[in-house]
C-alpha cells in the first residue's frame, strides 16, 4: 500500500500501444500522445506559465531539453531564474509535488539546468530550483509554488 499502489494505478491506466512513430515527432506533436496524463501534464505546464506571468515572471523557455530530458520551465524575474518543475496531483494520496522528485530526477533537471545556463545565462544572474504542484491541468484549482525546493551541488 503507498506509493507503490500509484505506480501501479498509472500502469493499468495507461493506452494500448500504437504503430511506432518517431519520438523526436511524438515529442513536439501532442496529437500523437496516446497516454492522457502526458497531455494533461502539458497543460498543466502551460496553466503554471500563464500563474508565474501573472505575477511578473518571464517564461525564457517551455520544455527545455538536453537529451532525453527536459525542464518544465524557466522563469526569469530581473535576474533571478527559477527552473521549474511542474507536478500535476489530483490528490495528495501519492504524494505532494515536491515528493515526486526523487535524488535523480534532480541530478537530471540540474544538469539540462547548466546546459541553459552555459547558453543563455547572464552574468550576475541568481539560480533556484521551484517545484509547483497543481491539482487540475487548466490551473484552476489550487496551485503550490515552493520556491527554492532544493539545491544543487554545483551553487
Amino acid at each position: 500500500h503507498g506509493r507503490s499502489d500509484c505506480r501501479a494505478v498509472a500502469a493499468r491506466g495507461a493506452a494500448p500501444a500504437r504503430p511506432r512513430t518517431p519520438s523526436s515527432a511524438m515529442r513536439r506533436d501532442p496529437s500523437l500522445w496516446t497516454d492522457r496524463r502526458h497531455r494533461q501534464g502539458l497543460e498543466a505546464e502551460e496553466a503554471a506559465g500563464r500563474w508565474l506571468a501573472g505575477r511578473g515572471w518571464r517564461i525564457e523557455a517551455h520544455r527545455w531539453t538536453l537529451g532525453r530530458n527536459d525542464l518544465d520551465l524557466i522563469a526569469r524575474k530581473a535576474d533571478l531564474v527559477a527552473f521549474v518543475e511542474v507536478k500535476l496531483r489530483h490528490s495528495d494520496r501519492c504524494g505532494a509535488g515536491v515528493e515526486a522528485i526523487g535524488r535523480r530526477k534532480r541530478a537530471a533537471i540540474e544538469r539540462v539546468a547548466w546546459s541553459w545556463i552555459l547558453r543563455h545565462g547572464r552574468g550576475g544572474d541568481r539560480y533556484r530550483f521551484d517545484v509547483i504542484s497543481m491539482e487540475r491541468a487548466d490551473g484552476l484549482g489550487r496551485v503550490e509554488h515552493l520556491e527554492d525546493a532544493w539545491r544543487p551541488g554545483w551553487r
